[in-house]
């Protein structure tokens, strides 16, 4: 038996097959070479009560005991229902699996320990209000615990007990290769997230349900959703109940209110809080088909000269019924998002100066003069936001492109890059960092507008998007959002969200585009790309077994997660598909 320690985890991966493949990657992690099995009558325990793995179970409440009752459930359930064999980890030929002749050593017994209590945030918490840290062991003998000071980090740990279990090919046993086990872990960023946009192309409620699990198994827990824009508002807002029915590309690409209220819950018992962003002042104008009154620029072309896609629109910024329209919808949304989120994102990127000449209050594009509308504009939204008892996030233009002074306790979404993240922390905001060259999933694919004959043609050929290349997952996971910042500047980093912008995402490819590589984001995030024990950036060679791995476990949970490799690399050691320079 053997037992090394974090700095020779590299070691470890080159050593066995599988690999100790937790991902994200803990803290702290010491692994040894014992067989256990587990038992599928295993006796859990939480604070010391006996609670009884029942397949399927649900939480009727958001309270800590629910909330660890039914993530023991779906645990146990991953492992004993997923079917996970692992022969894509391991050299053709080879004998990999522990001998069931030579009898079990079993794991009965997994005790759950939740040292701190649950407040009302730890279900909707502001980013850094909940501790998400916990410990695990897992003796030779097969005493499994978890130790965690919130209901949450009891979640987080689960997952990771989950990843270190196999299915014997033979049939119903399972097994660890690596006790014994104890890992310490916490994240290093509050704010993990994922962007999705569900105006462009409409997203059901299911996919959206499937990606918040496959946003617990990677420890990610903010889900972002994008949820109006100018192509479509699916939205339902019963106060006003025209603008999905005009605005929904069809009545079955809507969201009720009880559909709303399920995706959150659904993401609440799983640590993913759900937040979501109505765009404005730009982005705004499928509101028109409703609303004319208080859109310009609705579907004007050349689009260029309005917005930056097609169809264009923006609220007049110097309109009372806008003020009306935006009382009542906020009236309507925020009472009920704030039961289970303590954000909502008021949206504020890429505002087009020529829109407000045609508006009949302004007919100027000039920035001193729609400088002081927009300030009152966002002061009114914040304002609203903060009423319901919520923080409002918003894109990096509203402070730096418009100077739009805010309150410091605003969040503030960057995603254009370059030296947006330091100067935004020097002036004191809290960030989210989307930086598009390294955690837009949406780009790379190809042109989505079509091009005419001509000089058209000519200009858009070979038709790229603006965002190329493709964000491969060795480049989503390199990126750090505080590279170059001071400590004091670095604070104020939260974390940070990969986006998938649904120009051309829909159901069909949505896991394909986001898996794994939201994944990488997942241990970026939680573990930092530095490796603590060397002090070095994680080297991709030692990364790619454990995301291989990884994504054949979402696979077997139901995720149609891309892969990364072929099988000769995920059946070999990682060095032989690793390029070395001649």
């Amino acid at each position: 038996m053997w037992s090394p320690s974090l700095s020779s985890f590299s070691v470890l991966l080159a050593a066995l097959q599988p690999v100790a493949a937790i991902w994200p990657a803990p803290q702290s992690l010491t692994t040894g070479s014992s067989v256990l099995y587990l038992n599928q009558n295993i006796k859990v325990t939480y604070n010391g009560e006996s609670i009884p793995y029942t397949y399927g179970y649900v939480s009727r409440e958001l309270t800590s005991k629910e909330v660890v009752q039914a993530g023991i459930s779906r645990t146990l359930a991953g492992i004993f229902e997923s079917k996970f064999v692992p022969w894509k980890l391991h050299k053709r030929g080879s004998k990999w699996e522990p001998d069931l002749s030579q009898g079990q050593q079993w794991i009965k017994t997994l005790e759950i320990v939740q040292k701190g209590k649950d407040e009302p945030s730890t279900f909707k918490p502001l980013a850094g209000q909940v501790d998400e840290s916990y410990n695990l062991t897992v003796s030779a003998k097969g005493e499994a615990k978890l130790a965690a000071v919130s209901s949450i980090g009891v979640l987080r740990g689960l997952e990771t007990f989950s990843q270190l279990f196999y299915q014997h090919s033979a049939g119903t046993f399972w097994y660890t290769p690596f006790a014994p086990v104890s890992v310490q872990d916490a994240p290093k960023f509050p704010h993990r997230g994922v962007l999705i946009d569900t105006a462009r192309n409409f997203l059901p409620v299911a996919d959206i349900l499937r990606t918040i699990d496959a946003m617990a198994w990677s420890k990610l827990n903010r889900l972002h959703v994008h949820v109006t824009d100018s192509q479509s508002w699916p939205l339902v807002i019963p106060s006003l109940p025209e603008v999905s029915e005009k605005g929904a590309y069809h009545p079955s690409q809507t969201y009720s209110p009880e559909d709303v209220e399920k995706i959150q819950t659904y993401g609440a018992e799983r640590g993913v809080e759900v937040y979501f962003e109505i765009d404005m002042p730009g982005h705004i104008g499928v509101v028109s088909l409703s609303h004319p009154e208080l859109i310009v620029a609705y579907n004007l072309q050349p689009y260029q000269w309005w917005c930056q896609e097609p169809p264009c629109g923006a609220f007049k910024l110097n309109n009372t019924a806008v003020d009306a329209f935006l009382d009542k919808l906020f009236d309507d949304l925020l009472p009920r998002l704030a039961p289970y989120s303590a954000y909502f994102h008021t949206g504020g990127d890429e505002l087009n100066r020529n829109d407000s000449m045609l508006d009949e209050g302004i007919r100027s594009n000039d920035t001193e003069v729609l400088r002081p509308l927009l300030q009152k504009f966002i002061d009114k939204q914040h304002a609203r936001v903060r009423a319901a008892g919520l923080t409002p996030i918003t894109w990096e233009e509203i402070p730096l492109e418009w100077e739009v002074d805010m309150a410091k306790d605003t969040v503030v979404q960057s995603w254009l890059g370059g030296d947006a993240v330091k100067t935004l922390t020097s002036k004191g905001y809290q960030v989210i960092d989307s930086n598009y060259n390294f955690w837009y999933l949406d780009c790379g694919r190809g042109q989505w507008l079509t091009w005419g004959n001509g000089a058209a043609f000519a200009q858009g050929y070979p038709f790229n998007d603006w965002c190329g290349p493709t964000k491969s997952w060795q480049l989503v996971y390199q990126h750090d959002p505080t590279a170059g910042l001071t400590a004091e500047e670095a604070k104020l980093v939260l974390g940070g969200e990969v986006a998938l912008w649904a120009e051309t995402i829909d159901p069909v490819n949505l896991d394909t585009l986001a898996w794994p590589r939201a994944s990488a984001v997942g241990e970026a995030l939680w573990s930092g790309r530095i490796d603590p024990a060397t002090g070095q950036n994680r080297s991709l060679v030692e990364a790619a077994p454990r995301l291989n791995e990884f994504r054949e476990r979402l696979v077997a949970r139901g995720v149609g997660a891309s892969p990364i490799q072929m099988t000769f690399c995920t059946q070999g050691r990682a060095e032989e598909c690793e390029f070395i320079v001649a």
